[in-house]
């Protein structure tokens, strides 16, 4: 039995097809799903983990934010009482509270572990928070220069299975990125090129994003993250896919065609008004 912890997330939710596509045992976990598991309501966990053979285990709403190490400690410490063999952890490549995480799964006593280390996701073009941004064709971010190796979640998905289902994995720290480095500039362009219209990056300050947020209801926690690993320390390509499936990682312009084609970024037209 492998349990999927955010289910319902971005990586959670490719987990968990795959798993089903392959009729593999597995409990899909999430706040809404009917094993409930809740990371604000430690009540949830034990039945969430009762039964469970492996986990991949995704924080939300990221390993950066307070009170992330201390959960992760705390679940990993229940899944070795519960009889866990095997964690994969979706962590933060750059994020120092990230590394944290990895050694509290590392040091718990558990048999065997696999770290899957990510920065940006190309789905928060599409999934997240920039999918409105991109169908009003600004992206508007604290990025200035910035350069990210963006990973697309059809990859990650496929390593974090892997390292459930087949041999070969415990004790990895697989790093992903995508193929090569992008811009924000550089992003827009791809994006613009997949939908057929023009996507402008518009580069804003770290004071101007955080009015941005709170108009959205987002958290201000995203300010200092966003600002902190833009700063250069992910600007750099991984072979983590490669050595984690034996293929090349995708890239983003393959990504942003694949999602385009879905009409994820399609605004419907304005209906006329009526008058008389």
């Amino acid at each position: 039995m492998i349990a999927v912890i955010g289910a319902t997330g971005k990586t959670g939710c490719r987990i968990v097809h795959r798993l089903e596509s392959t009729g593999t045992p597995h409990r899909p976990l999430s706040r809404s799903t009917a094993v409930r598991f809740d990371w604000d309501d430690p009540a949830t966990w034990s039945d969430a983990l009762e039964g469970v053979d492996a986990a991949y285990v995704s924080y939300h709403p990221d390993l950066a934010f307070p009170g992330a190490v201390e959960a992760i400690t705390a679940l990993a410490g229940l899944a070795r009482d519960h009889g866990v063999r095997h964690l994969t952890l979706l962590s933060g490549r750059g994020e120092e509270a990230a590394e944290a995480a990895e050694r509290a799964v590392q040091t718990a006593g558990i048999a065997s572990w696999t770290i899957v280390r990510c920065s940006w996701f190309d789905q928060n073009f599409s999934e997240s928070f920039f999918r409105e941004p991109v169908r009003s064709r600004v992206i508007a971010i604290p990025a200035g220069g910035a350069v990210e190796a963006f990973v697309d979640a059809e990859d990650i998905a496929d390593v974090a299975v892997a390292s459930l289902t087949r041999p070969g994995h415990p004790g990895e720290v697989y790093e992903l990125s995508g193929p090569r480095l992008l811009g924000f500039a550089d992003v827009a362009h791809e994006l613009g090129e997949a939908i057929g219209r023009e996507v402008r990056y518009e580069p804003v300050t770290p004071a101007e994003y955080a009015v941005m947020l709170q108009a959205e209801g987002l958290p201000m926690d995203f300010v200092d993250l966003f600002t902190s690993i833009l700063d250069g320390r992910n600007a750099s390509v991984t072979d983590g896919v490669r050595r984690a499936l034996g293929r090349e990682a995708t890239d983003f312009a393959d990504y942003a065609r694949r999602a385009a084609a879905s009409g994820v970024w399609e605004v419907s037209p304005v209906a006329p008004v009526e008058v008389g």
